[in-house]
């Protein structure tokens, strides 16, 4: 056990960072891709569109081109995660996904096998409320890695 604790940060090679657009998020994020950049390690950016906003819609029809709206601003929320990792020269991914924000966070670790989450505690209200305090708190209790949280 005592080896493991001098290989502390080396362990964080894939670096997960959940963004909104808000800023922050922005915080989270020039912190989570700084780490990444010290530690030699990747950053995946993440949006999740929030589909239990939008229950109780009617039509297809509707969700489809709320859909297309919802991508959009997750492109734009991504881009700033680009913008970081490349000013910084690090390796980076950008991922888009539809589900409950919080288990997506969790789940997208898994599945990348990502190290480290790095969340921001409050995102915008709105359409597409995200990082709010009750996402951070479930990504901390359900995440299968360690959670930084950065306050803005």
């Amino acid at each position: 056990m005592g080896m493991m604790l001098l290989e502390g940060p080396y362990m964080y090679k894939k670096i997960l960072i959940p963004t909104d657009g808000s800023k922050t998020a922005a915080a989270a994020i020039y912190h989570g891709v700084g780490l990444a950049k010290g530690l030699g390690a990747k950053v995946y950016g993440l949006y999740v569109i929030d589909i239990s906003a939008f229950a109780g819609i009617p039509t297809e029809a509707i969700w489809e081109s709320m859909r297309g709206l919802l991508e959009e601003e997750g492109k734009r929320a991504l881009a700033t995660v680009e913008k970081t990792a490349k000013e910084q020269g690090i390796q980076y991914e950008l991922l888009i996904r539809e589900g409950i924000p919080s288990e997506d966070i969790a789940k997208v670790a898994e599945d990348e096998g990502t190290d480290l989450i790095v969340v921001g505690t409050a995102g915008r209200t709105g359409l597409n409320r995200f990082l709010l305090g009750s996402v951070a708190e479930k990504v901390i209790k359900i995440a299968p890695c360690p959670v930084m949280v950065v306050r803005k």
